[in-house]
């Protein structure tokens, strides 16, 4: 038997700094985008979300005539310390070498005061067997963010966290993630119905 983690990423929040766990809300004014989203999502489906705001309420868009399981804080974003907020370029003057290497090795290294790669992998790793585990093989939607998306499609495709990092993951698309037989496959990244 198959399941599917259909994995959306929130609806856009417009912020030009790294946004972590502050509690932004999402834009969720395109209508159209969103009813897209939801007609092409599987009406027979299990639907969770990360406890911010901005992932709450773009599941609670989607949640029509789906069952709602409660909110997980352990599929939230990256904790980018007292990086968030803070602009990219201010980021990199502040932490040349650090910031540099967050991105490009990805994996221990976190975010003074944040997390790293490996503790998004891992939290979010044992939300899905949790999960999994409570529930027969079916489709489950996760209303996530785009760090934590990226190291499903690393976990799924069996990527490095610097290829995974190479996917787009824009607000309001899809990730499908399919697991049968004890094998995960990577059915498709940032699909915007």
């Amino acid at each position: 038997m198959v399941t599917r983690w259909y994995w959306v990423r929130h609806g856009p929040t417009h912020q030009k700094a790294f946004t972590g766990w502050r509690d932004v809300p999402a834009d969720l004014s395109d209508t159209d985008a969103i009813a897209r989203l939801h007609d092409f999502l599987p009406s027979q489906a299990l639907i969770i979300s990360s406890d911010l705001q901005r992932a709450v309420t773009t599941a609670d868009v989607l949640s029509q005539g789906r069952e709602r399981l409660p909110h997980d804080r352990d599929i939230r974003e990256f904790d980018f310390g007292v990086w968030d907020g803070m602009h990219f370029s201010q980021v990199a003057q502040r932490d040349p070498e650090l910031s540099r290497s967050f991105w490009e090795n990805p994996g221990d290294i976190a975010a003074p005061e944040g997390e790293s790669w490996n503790a998004v992998a891992q939290r979010s790793s044992a939300v899905v067997a949790r999960i999994m585990a409570e529930h027969k093989p079916r489709n489950i939607i996760a209303v996530a963010h785009m760090g934590t998306i990226m190291t499903q499609i690393a976990h799924a495709g069996g990527m490095s966290p610097y290829e995974a990092l190479g996917h787009m993951v824009e607000p309001l698309s899809v990730t499908c993630l399919e697991y049968e037989n004890r094998v995960w496959r990577v059915e498709r990244v940032n699909h915007r119905p």
